[in-house]
């Protein structure tokens, strides 16, 4: 994936043709200060000119970088966006539960999602969704918090190949630089919850892509087995994450 100008291009036309299809011409996105949205914002911004608004949420686990770089980026690159602390809404649940910090992190995942949606009801917008295909695969998101949007325009692009088309894009350096992390709880990384670097998870996932997703058909034999169990183990187990939910059909 090297001919990010066809790419962007590409990118770019679907995203139009895609929310005029469903009779919208606006679009409204969460803006993290990660690569993943920082990619989707501009690729918004190319596709759709002022008829774009991104979302920064800060709540009480938030680094200062995750309000800083997203509002520099913005600033930078003219985009229009919107800040809403979803501290106290956040806090307003987790201060009366006995919660761990993945149960406090996709709470507040969903309550992103959620003010994304009420505000795509004020705006008339579609949501537009940052995951990438590495976190889909793998199941690394929140069910129906960072994972749920509209239209997905960077859900087939690995995670290792986003870092050079982010630089392509022109997004901020000390955002491609940043160590990826979902900002969920203080000190957060994905590479060191995940237990491998992206660029060893992406080969693998590649492999299996390859086998038409098929762990029979694979050739494991190039990957160690701590790095194909886990991540296998995870793909096997979050399959739900990637379904639609199951209608039970009457006979």
């Amino acid at each position: 994936m090297k001919n990010y100008v066809e790419l962007e291009h590409f990118l770019t036309n679907s995203l139009q043709q895609s929310v005029l299809k469903e009779g919208f011409s606006r679009v409204v996105f969460g803006l993290s200060g990660g690569l993943d949205s920082a990619v989707v914002a501009l690729l918004a911004k190319k596709a759709f000119k002022d008829n774009h608004l991104c979302l920064l949420m800060p709540s009480f686990t938030s680094n200062e970088s995750s309000l800083n770089d997203p509002k520099n980026l913005c600033e930078n690159h003219n985009l229009n966006y919107e800040i809403i602390d979803i501290s106290p809404t956040v806090l307003s649940y987790v201060n009366k539960k006995d919660m761990n910090e993945l149960r406090v992190g996709n709470f507040t995942s969903r309550v992103r999602m959620s003010v994304l949606y009420d505000i795509s009801a004020r705006e008339n917008a579609l949501v537009l969704g940052s995951s990438n295909k590495s976190e889909i695969l793998l199941g690394y998101g929140t069910h129906y918090g960072d994972f749920a949007c509209a239209i997905n325009p960077i859900g087939d692009i690995y995670k290792s190949d986003l870092f050079d088309f982010a630089s392509f894009l022109g997004v901020d350096e000390n955002i491609i630089k940043k160590p990826p992390s979902a900002d969920l709880w203080r000190g957060q990384s994905d590479e060191d919850e995940l237990g491998f670097s992206y660029k060893k998870i992406d080969e693998l996932l590649r492999a299996y892509e390859k086998s038409g997703f098929n762990v029979e058909k694979m050739d494991r034999g190039s990957f160690e087995k701590r790095l194909y169990d886990t991540i296998m183990s995870r793909v096997k187990n979050n399959r739900f994450k990637r379904e639609l939910p199951l209608v039970l059909k009457l006979k």
